[in-house]
């Protein structure tokens, strides 16, 4: 290998690192200062929000951002899994909202992706098209009817409002589309020579050859709902019925002490999905753009 190769090969590998360190300093950051006091968090980030604000006689406020807390301490996770009921109860929200739509999504998706990949009937790719147009509106464009929609079904105001238009969402069934387009069809024409009907099918080839797709999609649907803050804050009044991705919208409004710890325990629940179904999440991701 040439020098000019060896130091090509060298900077390249110098600048992802610096871009790594980038992408994660705000994590590194949030981690470390969730070990702090909430004195000490009180001190450095009292003025946030006042940073505008001139005091007479005074220097203007500013934060003091810190790697590293003077004093490592776990008061903060014991406030927010202790003292604070509000946050393990919208926790427990998340929960109850984004399982049922990950699991009706994923269901119905893969129906219908085998439905417009492998049945043949007629309008089926200009009715694809309009199903898919919907995934390209944004979700402006949809609220008003929505709400209609909930209200007139009286759902106003329950979790039934989130769940129910994101278990019929588009974005599932373009997906999976993709990859059972890739799957030859003659393993259909042969299982229906031996006598499987079109469920058969679904069960035992279908859902095996897709299950990278299946891993990827469960995967972003997640992080998707999980962060959720419009569709709540429209939807449900009650504040005891929010996900917990409002309350961290709002966390620096008046409960700044256990900002740090509440985001980590936040992120923790995707940062272990996706450890555990990195190898499908890849997988899944790169077949998907096999077809077009």
């Amino acid at each position: 290998m040439s020098v000019v190769k060896v130091l090509r090969k060298g900077a390249l590998t110098f600048v992802m690192a610096v871009i790594a360190v980038l992408l994660l300093f705000p994590i590194m950051i949030t981690f470390t200062n969730s070990l702090m006091t909430e004195k000490e968090i009180e001190i450095n980030y009292g003025p946030i929000g006042q940073m505008n604000e001139v005091i007479e006689g005074r220097e203007t406020p500013f934060v003091n951002l810190k790697l590293l807390p003077d004093q490592v301490s776990l008061e903060q996770y014991a406030k927010v899994l202790l003292d604070n009921p509000k946050y393990l109860t919208m926790f427990w929200n998340s929960v109850f909202m984004v399982v049922p739509i990950i699991a009706g999504q994923t269901l119905v998706a893969a129906l219908a992706a085998y439905a417009f990949s492998k049945l043949k009937f007629r309008g089926r790719d200009p009715l694809f098209l309009i199903y898919v147009l919907t995934m390209l509106m944004p979700f402006q464009v949809t609220l008003v009817p929505n709400y209609i929609m909930a209200d007139k079904l009286g759902i106003l105001n329950s979790s039934y409002a989130i769940i129910l238009p994101g278990i019929f969402a588009a974005f599932g069934v373009f997906m999976l589309r993709q990859f059972m387009l890739d799957i030859p069809y003659a393993y259909i024409e042969a299982s229906k020579m031996d006598g499987a009907g079109h469920f058969l099918i679904f069960y035992k080839i279908i859902i095996p050859m897709i299950k990278p797709g299946l891993a990827a999609l469960v995967i972003l649907l997640f992080v998707d709902y999980w962060n959720m803050v419009e569709q709540p804050l429209i939807f449900l009044d009650d504040p005891f019925k929010q996900p917990l991705s409002v309350f961290l919208s709002r966390i620096n409004e008046g409960e700044r002490g256990i900002a740090f710890a509440a985001s980590i325990l936040y992120m923790a629940p995707m940062v272990m999905l996706f450890l555990y179904a990195e190898s499908y999440f890849i997988e899944g991701i790169q077949l998907s753009g096999i077809k077009g």
